[in-house]
């Protein structure tokens, strides 16, 4: 099994896919790197050799910033917009849609589910 930047990549996935299970890369990052580590996009994980997963590691050490490091750049930078007062701060310490979304119907997924108001009834 290959772990590449704290993450196990699953078994028997093509590896433009199975690289994409690292927070911080996605298809056209995984591509970039496969190409330049002279991989191919087909290969799957369970066939890789060390020296393929050293290569892979090396390329995503030097030149990305993917989980824990990416993770804490993203949570510094809402803390610094809610610390700062601005209005996309206030919408992420309300749990409330950040890009101008209406709020009066829909946003439901920033909201959670729909609470219901005793007595109103007409």
């Amino acid at each position: 099994m290959a772990r590449i930047a704290g993450v196990d990549l699953p078994k028997n996935k093509r590896m433009e896919i199975a690289l994409t299970y690292i927070y911080g890369i996605g298809r056209s990052k995984a591509q970039y790197i496969l190409e330049k580590a002279n991989i191919s996009f087909d290969k799957k994980t369970d066939d890789l050799a060390d020296s393929e997963i050293t290569a892979i590691r090396n390329i995503i050490d030097k030149e990305h910033k993917v989980e824990g490091d990416l993770r804490r750049e993203v949570s510094m930078a809402l803390k610094r917009l809610m610390d700062i007062g601005t209005y996309r701060g206030l919408r992420h310490r309300k749990g409330l849609p950040v890009r101008g979304q209406r709020t009066s119907t829909n946003a439901r997924t920033r909201k959670g589910p729909r609470r219901s108001i005793a007595g109103k009834r007409k």
